[in-house]
């Protein structure tokens, strides 16, 4: 371990000097100031005066910690501990702001901090630590809470010792407990002496009418030091003698490594060991740029196994035979087939989308220091329980021995959540031949032809209408491959099914009030490692089922907005989402010539979301102008988070409907970086309104729920442009029908 050890300050801290820059402390002047640590891992700080770290440091050693998710230091410090990964979702942000309204903490003085790996972190519904289904707020609201409500009351408890008077005649207001009288002792005066009393088994928790910051748009806490440069990332930290490397990857899914020549790379400068790893063949160089070309240098002979001859197109077409015959019976209500023989009018349609990379703004990475008898890892982890014990298996140690510390996530959308801890895993292999600690860089194109795709799918749906115009019957079959097969979320989520959830989930749920449905789906066993990708399966459903009721209004001659309307009269949240959206974007105002509208609502992740996008054709480009989304997300906690999440979300989903594909020829991906796989560019990025519907309902997710509508909302509006259906992603005008 990292134990009494000098660190360089350019490595990563997460103690809560840094993390309560919002307490006071002016950032001018700063020392380069190297670190002592001890056990919490006390690295790399920015600080005016070193005379302000003793204290501070003083100042957590006489901390009052109550539970696992506060820590109040004698200088008025309140640190939470957050045990959820920070990857632009704000966590770091709305966790603090419920354990501070329930602790009423002055906000001024709140920090945060990464929680470490250990049970007492772990998911409330998963049984490990963990961040992904767009649950660490709901997961966490009842447990942040009671954290702030239980340190209060013993802070309460402390203050009514001192001053001799019944704990009901205290309030607290702003980090201090008061008496009538208006005696005052603040949090940090009472640390000592609550840290003395036992939490209570049970707290009373605030009326939601007397909240100071839940539902407010609170100004996020790691904003400062991401605007600053001080923010760390796992890509950012160093270590004393750390080495860098690159590994040379299997240009093809299941292949194996026959033997390389490293002649003229392990000559190249910089370059201190060339050695075989189970994913490839690791360079390990001084500096990232030396491990990089030598390894370009390496000239390596792969066995490519039955993978060499895999392509997109064939297997798109395998999609199309198999979704001609019955697949598995997902979800039943009537008799759809007899119902559409006997339809007044029917309609079939093939929707096809492809695989997608996550595409993370920081590429994965990963540092490890390993030692005879112990392992510390820094990495951006959603899967931090996962990771340490993978981690703990290839280094040969107990897991208590490993200690893994969370940085900042450039971007997860899943994919630093793998089921197989891949970039962890490799790293700490790499270490193991390294002998020095190492961090591990996968540029971007290793990246994006890494794996852990969100998987193609196809849906190839029929549906029937009677003679008003009301929909009879509704058949879905579903072809593409499974993300929960194998991983620790099989037995739990598939439950002995003979189908993946994860696969279907958006339409086996079909909101809509049509009498005869039936849902099959067909899993595809392809060498191609997929995993969840923001929103998962609803990145797909969401679009084959919004734009398929698109086209049977069409086929009914109805508004497609009425039409939905007609169908969701039973479903009051659905309902209320779709209202808003089409109220906002001004649904029955007519728009200037050449330019169209397109609806799509949809549940996900325990909320419920609409969208109206408006587009325009320019030389056969879609242009989008604007979105109109309506979520409700139930009891919320920062609408400025929810607005900023909704918004990425749709530009999320709207860069994969309009550009984005991953093909294969000769087994091998043709995408390699962004310009083969774009993202939406500033200048293309439409005017985005989000509404939030205002209720008491119980509290959904909001990191996923703006990506299903983008697709279909869009798809639609091309629709009502050029009177030709998009039923491929990402749109290519050429491909309407």
């Amino acid at each position: 371990m990292i134990d009494q050890k000098m660190i360089d300050q350019e490595m990563i801290g997460r103690k809560m000097i840094r993390r309560n820059a919002n307490a006071g402390m002016q950032r001018r002047d700063f020392l380069k100031v190297s670190v002592a640590a001890s056990g919490g891992l006390l690295i790399g700080f920015h600080f005016p005066v070193i005379s302000q770290l003793a204290q501070a440091q003083q100042a957590s050693a006489d901390a009052f910690m109550p539970n696992a998710f506060v820590r109040i230091g004698t200088d008025e410090r309140v640190t939470v501990i957050v045990n959820h990964s920070e990857m632009g979702q704000g966590v770091y942000t709305s966790l603090p702001m419920l354990l501070a309204e329930e602790l009423d903490a002055d906000w001024t003085k709140v920090g945060y901090e990464s929680a470490p790996v250990d049970p007492k972190y772990n998911h409330p519904a998963f049984g490990m630590q963990i961040t992904g289904g767009s649950s660490s707020v709901w997961s966490g609201l009842e447990q942040f809470r009671q954290a702030g409500a239980g340190a209060r009351a013993m802070l309460i408890a402390a203050a009514a010792q001192q001053w001799n008077v019944e704990a009901t005649a205290c309030r607290t207001e702003s980090g201090a407990v008061f008496t009538g009288s208006n005696r005052k002792l603040t949090y940090g005066q009472l640390a000592g002496a609550a840290a003395k009393l036992t939490l209570p088994e049970h707290v009373q928790l605030k009326d939601p009418k007397t909240f100071k910051l839940i539902g407010k748009p609170i100004k996020r806490l790691d904003t400062p030091e991401k605007l600053n440069g001080e923010a760390v990332f796992g890509i950012d930290v160093k270590l004393p003698g750390m080495l860098t490397a690159v590994i040379a990857r299997p240009p093809v899914f299941g292949a194996s490594l026959k033997s390389f020549d490293d002649s003229r790379a392990r000559s190249m400068a910089g370059v201190r060991k060339i050695v075989a790893v189970p994913s490839g063949v690791a360079v390990i160089a001084d500096s990232f740029w030396q491990a990089k070309v030598a390894r370009d240098a390496l000239r390596v002979d792969w066995d490519e196994g039955n993978m060499g001859t895999f392509d997109t197109s064939t297997m798109m077409q395998d999609f199309r035979e198999r979704a001609k015959s019955t697949g598995t019976s997902v979800r039943k209500d009537g008799d759809a087939a007899s119902a559409l023989a006997s339809a007044a009018n029917k309609i079939e349609a093939v929707y096809e989308v492809p695989y997608l990379s996550h595409l993370m703004m920081e590429p994965l990475n990963c540092v490890v220091d390993l030692r005879p008898d112990s392992c510390e890892v820094w990495t951006g982890s959603q899967f931090q329980t996962v990771d340490r014990a993978n981690a703990a298996k290839v280094a040969g140690l107990p897991n208590e021995k490993v200690q893994l510390h969370t940085t900042f996530l450039g971007g997860g959308f899943g994919r630093r959540a793998n089921p197989q801890s891949d970039f962890v895993v490799e790293a700490v292999h790499v270490a193991k031949a390294a002998g020095a600690p190492v961090k591990v860089i996968w540029t971007r194109e290793d990246d994006m032809q890494g794996g852990w795709y969100r998987p193609a799918f196809l849906h190839a749906i029929e549906g029937g209408i009677d003679a008003s115009g009301n929909p009879v019957s509704w058949r879905s079959r579903l072809v593409g491959q499974s993300i929960m097969a194998g991983t620790p979320f099989a037995a739990m989520l598939m439950k002995g099914k003979e189908y993946d959830p994860a696969s279907v989930e958006g339409v086996d749920d079909l909101p809509y009030a049509i009498p005869n449905v039936t849902v099959e789906s067909h899993q595809a066993e392809i060498n191609v490692p997929v995993q969840w990708l923001r929103s998962v399966g609803h990145s797909h459903t969401a679009f084959a089922v919004e734009c398929f009721v698109d086209e049977l209004a069409a086929l009914a001659q109805k508004d497609p907005y009425q039409f939905r309307r007609q169908l969701l009269q039973k479903q009051p949240r659905y309902l209320g989402v779709l209202d808003l959206a089409a109220q906002k974007a001004g649904w029955d105002k007519p728009l200037p010539k050449g330019m169209g509208r397109g609806i799509a609502v949809h549940f996900a992740f325990g909320s419920y979301s609409a969208h109206v996008a408006e587009v325009s054709i320019t030389e056969d480009k879609v242009r989008v102008h604007r979105m109109v989304c309506a979520i409700d997300c139930g009891q919320y906690v920062n609408p400025g988070i929810i607005a900023a999440q909704t918004e990425g979300g749709a530009i999320f989903g709207a860069s994969a409907a309009l550009f984005q594909e991953l093909t294969f020829a000769n087994g091998r991906l043709q995408q390699t970086n962004f310009h083969t796989f774009p993202v939406m560019r500033m200048n293309e990025c439409p005017e985005i309104e989000t509404h939030i519907v205002e209720n008491n309902e119980k509290a959904g997710g909001i990191g996923e729920p703006g990506v299903p509508c983008a697709a279909p909302a869009i798809a639609n509006a091309v629709f009502a442009v050029t009177g030709k259906r998009i039923r491929r992603l990402p749109i290519r005008l050429t491909e309407a029908v």
